[in-house]
């Protein structure tokens, strides 16, 4: 029995896993694999995690910010240039926090299934119908999540055209979304950091109103607080974080000058220097 979803039908022409499953190939129900050792046992000591993924919104659109660090063991730095804020179309991000290669999977595979309604219903997937395909990737790594091995959290920022207006949403692990007016931020240094989100709103006025200069600089502040309170997330002073915006135009970077222009700012403003 098919399930339908606005958009997209769960079952019907334009699914691309129904796709996968009828050319015996491993779609969204399948966990991306990880190393095993001799005894049988998942290798976790080089898997690596990404943290921490921010998305606020701001006049006109959503602002994604990410560090670029990736964990392994624990606490241990793996690498410090990670992409965790990718395109899925030209109206839709996704940042990704935790096993950085269960969320690459699933991000080559919404990419391409999102890429296949679009060329064989002759129309884009509707946002309501992305959604639902990021909930259904998120309950096919429900079982690995389960045995502890593995696990992520995206955050999905759009831009709804019929609202005109960006929308910021988040997911639990077991593929149940929730849409935040506001703000998002997932990761371990997103837990440190959540409240100080809420002030800032109070504080300044919502985000929505904020143009995007004044929400970058808030939120490369509010980055950085986060890198001081979690040794797992990067901050300013060794690499620039990711950033990139959707709006009506679309998906575009905010570029390294930019963020340059600002860093020596932010660090000052949190007792560091670049």
């Amino acid at each position: 029995m098919s399930v339908h979803v606005k958009g997209s039908q769960i079952g019907a022409p334009g699914d691309f896993a129904r796709l996968l499953r009828a050319r015996q190939i491993a779609g969204p129900e399948t966990a991306p694999g990880l190393s095993v050792n001799r005894a049988g046992s998942l290798n976790m000591a080089q898997a690596a995690h990404g943290t921490t993924v921010i998305a606020v919104k701001f006049k006109g659109g959503v602002l994604n910010l990410a560090d670029r660090r990736a964990t392994s063991g624990g606490n241990a730095i793996l690498y410090d240039e990670a992409e965790k804020i990718l395109t899925l179309d030209d109206s839709t991000l996704i940042a990704i926090a935790g096993s950085y290669a269960q969320a690459i999977e699933a991000v080559r595979y919404l990419q391409h299934a999102f890429k296949y309604y679009a060329r064989s219903q002759l129309q884009q997937m509707s946002l309501e119908g992305k959604l639902a395909e990021v909930s259904r990737v998120l309950r096919g790594t429900l079982p690995s999540v389960l045995q502890g091995i593995g696990g992520f959290l995206p955050l999905i920022s759009a831009y709804d055209r019929r609202q005109a207006a960006g929308r910021i949403f988040f997911y639990d692990m077991m593929g149940a979304r929730f849409e935040t007016h506001e703000f998002g931020a997932a990761g371990s240094g997103a837990e440190r950091i959540r409240g100080a989100l809420e002030y800032a709103e109070r504080r300044q006025g919502p985000f929505h109103e904020m143009s995007l200069d004044k929400a970058l600089r808030e939120t490369l502040l509010f980055l950085e607080i986060a890198a001081q309170l979690d040794a797992a997330t990067g901050g300013l002073g060794r690499v620039l974080p990711l950033a990139k915006t959707v709006t009506a135009e679309g998906v575009a970077d905010v570029s390294e000058a930019k963020l340059r222009s600002l860093q020596e700012g932010v660090l000052s403003a949190t007792g560091r220097s670049g």
